[in-house]
């Protein structure tokens, strides 16, 4: 399916030197910026306090967020989990506060916020035994806000998090890098390595220079973003292979720039329905997918111009030809299976 083709081939690799000094330097700044701010971690991350909150109907999760930014909490984390009344809210490490004070602060605050005042109510477990629960009552006597849980996530799982989220990114580049070795060459997957690192460091420069809340949504939003990257070199790779099958006579240069003109109609049908479902999520999804629509939307941009600007013209710097892709036919000897 096409919206419209492209008679005269556009040649992209003229400029591929231009587009790779503009690559270089945005990679460098995304750096730079990684190693002058960092990232933002979440608490998911850093370690802190996790509650869990119940409410009678349908919770403000904006009403929630403003009361904790006024107790002094710059970027809560408040997202709704299982029903539209189930809140969680996570927030960071206080010096010599422990979990427990947070948790019956941020509760005394969310209980004043509903018009209520928090009272000590005895309460039977499972198991039989007397527990006093802190609960919020309103002045009709009803219980406007219910403490489900309260947990204290340390920086030693914030770290194990972290490095479990680095060796997954670790084991998709190397299991990239096999794939398209075995389908393409190795110069192919060179080339397409260094695209999908293009397209991560951006997105990871783009949070840091904003000081973007780093997550583990953020995290699968860059997982994702490194196979849509290697999907659209891989439609590119697939081109150029064909294209020197068939034409037989044309400079590398000239088929490069004909495999990439006759995908952008295609290109732009898959990427432009990709973003629209992105940005509805980006613009209606809330504060709970905010960063990962931000985080993908950054990917898509990059990840179109790394798969015609980076890898294809990484690809033609290393030296790709036709015998790379093509095993020559060997010609059959006339005498062949002849006897003499």
């Amino acid at each position: 399916m096409e919206f419209f083709r492209i008679k005269k081939d556009i040649p992209f690799m003229r400029h591929a030197l231009i587009f790779n000094v503009i690559s270089a330097l945005t990679f460098v700044a995304a750096v730079f910026f990684l190693v002058h701010k960092g990232l933002h971690l979440s608490v998911e991350f850093k370690g802190g306090t996790v509650m869990e909150v119940k409410y009678p109907k349908a919770a403000n999760l904006e009403g929630i967020r403003h009361t904790l930014i006024g107790m002094g909490y710059e970027e809560p984390g408040v997202t709704s989990f299982d029903t539209a009344r189930d809140v969680m809210i996570r927030l960071p490490v206080e010096k010599d506060v422990s979990a427990a004070n947070t948790s019956l602060r941020v509760f005394d605050a969310l209980c004043k916020a509903e018009n209520g005042t928090t009272k000590g109510i005895d309460t039977v477990t499972d198991k039989g035994e007397h527990v006093v629960k802190n609960a919020c009552i309103d002045a009709a006597g009803n219980e406007s806000v219910d403490l489900q849980k309260v947990e204290f996530v340390g920086p030693q799982v914030g770290e194990e998090l972290a490095q479990n989220g680095l060796n997954a990114l670790v084991m998709v580049i190397i299991g990239v890098m096999i794939y398209l070795a075995i389908r393409f060459e190795w110069k192919y997957a060179v080339s397409a390595i260094f695209a999908n690192l293009h397209d991560v460091v951006i997105i990871l420069g783009f949070f840091a220079y904003f000081q973007w809340e780093f997550s583990l949504t953020v995290l699968a939003a860059i997982l994702a973003v490194l196979g849509y990257s290697v999907n659209e070199s891989v439609v590119i790779f697939d081109r150029i292979r064909e294209n020197f099958r068939k034409q037989r006579k044309a400079t590398v240069h000239e088929v490069i720039d004909n495999a990439i003109t006759s995908t952008i109609s295609r290109t732009i049908i898959t990427h432009g329905c990709t973003q629209m479902m992105v940005l509805s999520m980006l613009f209606f999804g809330g504060q709970t997918l905010h960063y990962f629509a931000v985080a993908l939307t950054i990917g898509i941009c990059f990840g179109i111009y790394s798969s015609v600007f980076v890898a294809a013209a990484i690809a033609m710097w290393l030296g790709v030809k036709r015998e790379d892709l093509i095993k020559p036919v060997k010609e059959k000897d006339e005498t062949d299976g002849a006897v003499v």
